[in-house]
């Protein structure tokens, strides 16, 4: 497995070279924080066993949430925290698309009209959901911002999971959509209303539109069940970074080549890129300084937990059923004996006062033989 803090040290001064200005504060500190990530010039927490007082340093992560190797906990705490709003309706997942007539625009402007992008995606579900015969009330949404294609290009766009239902508050009543409906809203009505309600908030921002935009948007709306693994999927890139290791499958020549799972044809492809530019790749991925790239909406924002628990009582529906099956934080265990070890002082100054040793790319592929 080749290392991303390896393809770092090897082409982090022909990145900074090309993009010279154009490089994000973000995007320096990202590259920063992933650079020396467990490396030795990582502060370091000092461990105890359990069992035999056997005592370890052992390098802190970066933390950073485009790390490939950092925030898996984070990542659980979160889906958790949807797992146990769970209602008794069916979900889906709609997928709001920006043009791509429109992204240069979007990229230059990534902190208001991110939020734009997701408010509006929001607002289209809610204005349907409030208008819907059958469903007449607050809807609910689990909103996450991604902003790669699978081959790591810009193409930032909006996931919902939704639950086919809504809560009618003046009326106190629960309602939910025909089995025999079959979908939730019409794909291009929504679009249609996503158009203009995310063209009227660039307005508002005084933002002139591209030339070229298109009539035409798209929404994806299909059905996923009860909603987990729509869930769990949007919880593998919320935390983790655009890419994972062992999609990077080599490294030489001064080129980078990783794979990716094509959509439509359902296998692995290959792309291969000077160094620099897939640093450019990933880097571009990361988000403005504290923005939330997940959010929740209507009767599943947070606010809401005295309603979902009894609708949950009502129904008798379960959620520490589906957050059983989630598999535990892994502890780390000691060397000697195998037990369990505990954590008992963090940030604790690097091991070593040289200058840091950064990793290779013949070391990380040393490492993984």
């Amino acid at each position: 497995m080749i290392l991303l803090s390896a393809i770092i040290a090897s082409f982090e001064a022909d990145y900074l070279t090309q993009s010279g200005e154009t490089s994000l504060p973000s995007q320096r500190n990202a590259l920063q924080a992933l650079k020396t990530c467990r490396t030795s010039a990582s502060p370091v927490m000092r461990a105890q066993c359990s069992a035999c007082d056997h005592t370890e340093l052992v390098p802190h992560s970066c933390g950073h949430r485009a790390c490939p190797h950092c925030q898996h906990h984070e990542s659980q705490q979160w889906l958790e925290r949807q797992l146990a709003k769970q209602v008794p309706a069916t979900y889906f997942l709609l997928t709001f698309t920006v043009p791509e007539a429109l992204r240069a625009l979007v990229w230059s402007n990534q902190q208001r009209l991110y939020d734009h992008l997701i408010r509006a995606s929001w607002e289209t579900v809610r204005t349907f959901a409030r208008n819907d015969k059958q469903l007449q009330g607050e809807a609910g949404a689990i909103a996450v911002l991604h902003t790669h294609s699978r081959r790591l290009d810009f193409h930032p766009h909006v996931h919902l999971v939704v639950p086919a239902a809504a809560l009618d508050p003046d009326k106190k009543r629960w309602r939910t959509t025909s089995a025999k409906r079959g979908y939730l809203f019409n794909h291009k009505a929504l679009a249609k209303v996503f158009r203009a309600k995310l063209l009227a908030a660039i307005a508002a921002e005084g933002l002139t539109l591209p030339p070229g935009l298109p009539s035409t948007w798209v929404v994806d709306c299909k059905n996923v069940g009860r909603g987990e693994k729509a869930l769990v999927y949007l919880g593998r890139y919320l935390y983790r970074g655009v890419i994972q290791e062992k999609d990077i499958v080599a490294c030489e020549n001064g080129q980078v080549t990783f794979r990716y799972r094509h959509a439509k044809r359902k296998r692995f492809e290959y792309r291969t890129l000077p160094g620099a530019r897939f640093l450019a790749l990933v880097l571009q991925h990361v988000l403005p300084k504290g923005f939330r790239r997940a959010r929740n909406f209507g009767f599943l924002h947070p606010n809401s937990k005295r309603a979902i628990a009894l609708l949950q009582w009502l129904f008798g529906l379960d959620p520490k059923r589906l957050i059983a099956r989630l598999k535990p934080r892994p502890q780390l265990t000691c060397p000697c004996c195998g037990a369990d070890m505990r954590i008992m002082q963090t940030r604790l100054p690097p091991r070593s006062p040289q200058p840091p040793r950064m990793p290779t790319i013949e070391a990380a592929e040393a490492l993984a033989m």
